[in-house]
C-alpha cells in the first residue's frame, strides 16, 4: 500500500462520535496531567538533592595528610618548628603542634637543662650546644643562648661559622686514608705551636727545629704540624677529596635551614697549609654538622642523618613517623676512625682541654670515661667575636654521645666551649 500524507478518515470519525460527557471529563483531566508533568522536574531535583545529602552524611571524614614513611627531612621540619614549645612531660620531651600533630623528642632532660643553665649563668654573648647519639643519629640536646641578640638563638645551631682547628680532624683523616702516615708519625717543624704564619713552619739548618708525633700534635692542636702535613704529605687533591668525603659543599637536609658546610679551594701551598691547620676562615661549619661529623667518626666512619623527632603522632594517636637510622655516607674507614679516636683522646688527657677536665687537685672529673675530643679557636665577624669550639664523643670504645659546643666571646671572655662541653658530658654520664 503506498504512503499517504493524509490520515485515515475513519479514525477522526471515531473521536468525533464520542459522547459529550466523556469529552467534558477529558477537558477536566488534561489540565491536571499538564500540572503533574510540569511539576515532575522539580520533584526529581528535590529527590536527587536529598539522596546527595544522605550520601554525604554517610561518607567518612577525609584522612589527615600523613608525612611520608621514614621521611626524615619532613620530620625534621615538623620537629624544628615545634621545638620552642616543647617541654618535658615526665617521660620525654614533647610538643603539641597547632595542626594536631604531637612531636616526641629524644632530648635528654638533664643534659638539655645543664647546658642551658651554664650558658645563662655565665651570660655568654653567643653560645650553641648540640648532642647526638652516634649509633642512631638522634639528637639528644639542641640549645642556644645569647645575651647580645635573642633573635640569633633560633637559627644558631644551623648557621655557619669558621671551623677553626676542628678542620685538623679532616687533615689527619685524609693523611691516614692515604696510608702515608700513622698516629705515631713524627713531623718536624719550626715556630710556636700556635703560629699562624706558614713562612716560619719549614725546618732549616739553623737552630729552632722541633718535632712532634701526630697524636700529641692533635691533642695540643699544633698548627705547624698539620699545616706541613697538608702541604707535604696529603696534597691539595687529597685535602679536597677529604672535604668531599666529609660532606662539605653538599646538602644534609634538603629544604631545611641547615646550611651546607662550605670550603674554598686553596690556591697555593701557603693557603693549603693554612687550611690544613684550620686557619682558613672560608672553611665554615654549623654546630649541628660539627656534631654529626663527630658522631660519624664515633660510628666507625659512618655518617647518619640527624633525627630531631623520635616519633610523630596524629591527633588520634596514630604513629605517623618513627625515627629510623638513615646512612648518609661513609667519611672514613673503620681503621681510620679508630686511629682518629686514639689521636683525639690526648686532647683531654694532655692537650688543650686538660685543665677543664680536672678538678682543683688535678684529678680527672670523668676518670671512668675515655673521651675523644678536639678544640678550635679563631676570630670571626658574624657575629663579631672570638670563636671557641669543642667537639667530642665518649666513651671511645662504645660511643653513646657526640657533642659540639660553640661559644663566641667579646672583648671580655666568659667561658671557653670546652667548659660547656665538660659540663654536658658530666651531666650525661653522672
Amino acid at each position: 500500500m503506498p504512503w499517504s500524507s493524509e490520515p485515515p478518515r475513519n479514525s477522526f470519525k471515531r473521536i468525533d462520535s464520542e459522547p459529550p460527557q466523556r469529552k467534558r471529563r477529558l477537558k477536566l483531566l488534561l489540565p491536571v496531567i499538564a500540572c503533574l508533568l510540569a511539576a515532575y522536574p522539580l520533584f526529581h531535583l528535590l529527590v536527587s538533592a536529598g539522596n546527595a545529602l544522605s550520601s554525604v552524611s554517610r561518607t567518612p571524614a577525609a584522612k589527615e595528610p600523613l608525612p611520608k614513611k621514614a621521611d626524615s627531612e619532613n620530620s625534621f621540619r615538623l620537629a624544628r618548628e615545634a621545638l620552642a614549645s616543647a617541654s618535658f612531660d615526665g617521660s620525654r620531651y614533647r610538643a603539641d603542634r597547632t595542626d594536631g600533630l604531637t612531636v616526641y623528642y629524644a632530648i635528654n632532660p638533664e643534659l638539655q637543662d645543664r647546658v642551658r643553665k651554664v650558658m645563662a649563668e655565665y651570660r655568654v654573648p653567643y653560645g650553641v650546644f648540640v648532642a647526638i647519639e652516634p649509633k642512631t643519629g638522634r639528637i639528644l640536646a639542641l640549645a642556644s643562648h645569647s645575651e647580645a641578640d635573642a633573635g640569633w638563638e633560633a637559627q644558631a645551631p644551623y648557621n655557619l661559622y669558621p671551623m677553626a682547628s676542628l678542620f685538623k680532624i679532616i687533615t689527619a683523616a685524609a693523611a691516614l686514608e692515604q696510608r702515608k702516615v700513622t698516629p705515631q708519625t713524627v713531623v718536624p717543624f719550626r715556630g710556636r705551636l700556635t703560629s699562624e704564619n706558614p713562612r716560619y713552619w719549614e725546618t732549616g739548618a739553623k737552630r729552632g727545629n722541633q718535632e712532634m708525633d701526630l697524636t700529641t700534635a692533635m691533642g695540643k692542636s699544633v698548627n705547624p704540624v698539620f699545616g706541613r702535613l697538608a702541604n707535604d704529605v696529603v696534597g691539595k687533591d687529597g685535602i679536597m677529596s677529604g672535604i668531599e668525603r666529609f660532606g662539605f659543599n653538599q646538602t644534609l637536609l634538603p629544604g631545611e635551614p641547615v646550611l651546607s658546610s662550605c670550603s674554598s679551594e686553596p690556591q697555593d701551598g701557603s693557603a693549603l697549609m693554612l687550611m690544613g691547620a684550620g686557619l682558613c676562615k672560608d672553611v665554615k661549619i654549623s654546630p649541628l654538622y660539627a656534631a654529626v661529623m663527630m658522631a660519624a667518626v664515633a660510628n666507625k666512619g659512618v655518617m647518619l642523618q640527624p633525627l630531631l623527632a623520635s616519633e610523630i603522632r596524629s591527633s588520634q594517636g596514630k604513629v605517623l613517623f618513627s625515627g629510623e637510622s638513615r646512612q648518609v655516607r661513609r667519611v672514613v674507614s673503620p681503621e681510620t676512625a679508630d686511629q682518629l679516636s686514639r689521636m683525639m683522646s690526648t686532647t683531654v688527657s694532655q692537650g688543650t682541654s686538660r685543665k677543664v677536665f680536672r678538678d682543683r687537685r688535678g684529678r680527672p672529673k670523668l676518670a671512668a670515661v675515655d673521651i675523644a675530643a678536639k678544640t678550635g679557636s679563631i676570630s670571626g665577624t658574624d657575629p663579631p667575636g672570638h670563636y671557641s669550639w669543642f667537639a667530642a664523643y665518649a666513651p671511645i670504645n662504645d660511643p653513646q654521645i657526640a657533642v659540639a659546643a660553640l661559644v663566641i666571646n667579646g672583648a671580655k671572655w666568659r667561658i671557653k666551649a670546652s667548659l660547656l662541653g665538660e659540663q654536658a658530658l658530666e651531666a650525661f654520664f653522672q
